[in-house]
């Protein structure tokens, strides 16, 4: 039986979900180890992937390297999507399935622009810049809601373990839509919720 996040109960009331919510709530609150020490859980998703021809993961060597494109890939693979290469670059993933917004600004200031009529809907993977020392790198997740400044997105690597956490739409690059092989569930649609909690800042 699954056990929805705390605030986000109202998940389990919408019935099926898409299949990469789904695979994203079967492994929610899976954290890396501290210090030295690795979860063997994150490396079995490398291994698994890279057995599946997922390419681009032989480097991925400990869970203290940044692992939301690896939960991304983890979680497309598990909903029966297609995976990208190198998935641990999360800018990658705003080439992926179907467009729903792009960026129109750059990555150090992102313009979002939707396609004519389209929105972000539960299941919909969001890539969004990240600024490190030097210049920029991603983070990428998935969509489950969101208020009037962010988006609330199910991801690995946000405090550490894969959580639902506040990220600023205008970090956003790029909304994506997996490719579905029939029709999308009632489920997959926006949800507007209130903005509770801080907003994350860092990723990495």
């Amino acid at each position: 039986m699954t056990t929805y996040p705390k605030g986000y109960e109202w998940l389990g009331r919408l019935g099926v979900l898409p299949k990469v919510t789904e695979a994203g709530l079967a492994i929610y609150g899976t954290k890396e180890a501290p210090g030295p020490a690795d979860n063997p859980a994150i490396l079995y998703w490398r291994d698994e992937l890279i057995a599946a021809g997922v390419k681009g993961l032989g480097g991925y060597t400990h869970d203290s390297v940044a692992w939301c494109g690896l939960t991304m890939a983890y979680v497309a693979f598990r909903a029966g999507k297609p995976v990208i290469d190198n998935p641990l670059w999360a800018l990658n993933w705003a080439a992926y399935g179907m467009m729903i917004a792009h960026n129109a600004g750059t990555t150090a200031s992102p313009r979002l622009v939707f396609e004519k009529g389209a929105q972000a809907i539960l299941g919909d993977v969001l890539v969004f810049s990240r600024p490190i020392a030097g210049g920029y790198a991603g983070h990428v997740g998935t969509y489950v809601a969101e208020d009037a400044s962010a988006y609330h997105v199910l991801a690995g690597n946000q405090g550490d373990a894969v959580s639902i956490s506040r990220v600023a739409k205008a970090r956003c690059v790029a909304v994506r839509r997996p490719p579905v092989k029939t029709v999308l569930p009632a489920s997959a649609k926006p949800y507007r919720v209130a903005a509770g909690g801080t907003l994350s800042t860092n990723e990495a």
